[in-house]
């Protein structure tokens, strides 16, 4: 069984990473932070997931924004200025020589507290933040075979249980509904809003396309995603019809194409849903050949955005 879209190639430079905790660059080996850490004791904190590029970070503005906004939401100081934090980031990847080819896990919890208890002002110090940067390119075997995708039982939440457009460290959700669809066979899960619409993957946002028309959710049960919406952009700008709508399995399994979307893989295609090969409906069914020409033309736009829009302040 792979790892989904996050499927990567293993590579030994990885051992020796440097990696940033509250700004010292420590070996990978002895990289920890406290046990009495709120992000370990309770999940409470947000983070980001960015690519390096030629030495420089595609849509960095965007998952800073995100970031901010997130840490805003759940009352989070991070105590660095953006500015601040983009340095400590090409910090960490200049002490490491990286320049491409490299994946970002960026991490801000509210930090140590006094004791082990949920309230945030048992915290004692600042946000506790981490930088791992690890070479880690996507297997082009899962760009070529596609991906399988099963729908669970794990629904996304209403926000006013808990907001599902915070990339919060708090992903149960997700992790039960990733281990459902493992189970059933499948590389990652397809979940539903809390009305039986189609919501997002697991760890990854879903489209699919339909007479030419490429449709994603609403967004209103899934994080604001990056790629996501440079690809809604994408199909903007190039003249493709681009619909954020609620609609149902019905209309995924009658659609011509699907595919995925996150920072690490970029655009994935689908050859599966629920044991259901994807295709007009008035064709007969055929085996998987490789990505449909939608996928593989936003593919080439998204590669040529991320160079385009890759910065290093």
């Amino acid at each position: 069984m792979g790892k989904g879209s996050h499927e990567y190639i293993d590579d030994p430079r990885n051992a020796e990473i440097l990696i940033s905790v509250n700004g010292a660059l420590v070996p990978r080996h002895q990289a920890v932070v406290s046990v009495f850490d709120s992000g370990f004791i309770l999940g409470d904190g947000v983070w980001e997931g960015l690519r390096l590029h030629a030495g420089a970070i595609p849509f960095l503005t965007a998952h800073l924004e995100r970031l901010y906004e997130g840490a805003r939401a759940i009352d989070l100081d991070i105590g660095l200025t953006p500015k601040e934090l983009t340095d400590r980031i090409f910090e960490c990847v200049d002490a490491n020589g990286m320049e491409d080819g490299v994946h970002i896990r960026l991490m801000v919890t509210r930090g140590i507290k006094a004791t082990p208890y949920q309230d945030p002002r048992v915290t004692i110090g600042p946000a506790t933040i981490v930088i791992i940067p690890e070479y880690k390119t996507p297997k082009p075997e899962v760009l070529e075979r596609g991906m399988r995708l099963f729908t669970v039982h794990v629904h996304r939440g209403a926000p006013d249980v808990q907001d599902q457009k915070l990339n919060s460290h708090s992903k149960l959700n997700c992790i039960t509904a990733c281990i459902q669809a493992t189970k059933a066979g499948a590389d990652e899960a397809l979940m539903l809003d809390p009305h039986g619409f189609v919501a997002t993957c697991n760890s990854t946002h879903f489209f699919i396309v339909r007479r030419g028309e490429v449709w994603t959710s609403t967004g209103d049960y899934c994080i604001p995603g990056i790629t996501r919406g440079n690809i809604i952009r994408l199909c903007q700008e190039n003249g493709i019809p681009v619909f954020e709508r609620r609609f149902s399995l019905t209309d995924v399994y009658g659609s011509e194409e699907a595919f995925v979307t996150g920072t690490f893989a970029g655009v994935v295609p689908v050859r599966e849903i629920d044991g259901r090969r994807l295709g007009h409906p008035l064709a007969p069914p055929t085996e998987w050949r490789g990505p449909g020409p939608m996928v593989q033309k936003l593919q080439s736009l998204y590669k040529a955005l991320c160079a385009r829009e890759a910065v290093r302040p």
